[in-house]
């Protein structure tokens, strides 16, 4: 498998569905709303895509347990694309740190909440445990 961390490579859909563990479908659905759209086409019209699409589809990953519709992770990975623009304005970089730092505290809040909702399910896993048969079946 081609190495894109540092060759510049390129991916096809598959080989990215496996290292960001996104479906082939979601994939192609954030490449039809214009979220992370290829680097490249095969000459047979095949997506191909880089480590920085790459990194863009685990941000996705990441945002999306968290709440953040598209419209908000297209805004977001926006602002995070400004801050590493060296030809961005410092209003554009400051409006960019400025939506990052609502999306870190709307992520924080996102995390407090999934972490009590997790530990009401483990609690009712613990509480279920007592019925469940064990490993021989009894």
């Amino acid at each position: 498998m081609p190495d894109t961390d540092n060759t510049g490579a390129h991916l096809q859909i598959g080989e990215v569905a496996e290292r960001t563990a996104l479906s082939i479908k979601t994939i192609r659905h954030y490449d039809e709303v214009g979220l992370v759209v290829p680097s490249a086409r095969s000459a047979g019209g095949f997506r191909l895509y880089t480590a920085d699409d790459i990194d863009r589809l685990l941000a996705i990953r990441r945002m999306k347990p968290l709440g953040f519709t598209l419209d908000e992770m297209r805004s977001l990975l926006e602002s995070l694309a400004a801050l590493d623009d060296p030809d961005a304005t410092a209003t554009e970089k400051a409006a960019a740190t400025d939506y990052l730092a609502g999306c870190h505290t709307r992520a924080t809040q996102a995390c407090e909440k999934l972490s009590t909702q997790l530990d009401y399910a483990r609690e009712l896993t613990a509480q279920l445990s007592e019925f469940a048969p064990d490993r021989d079946g009894r």
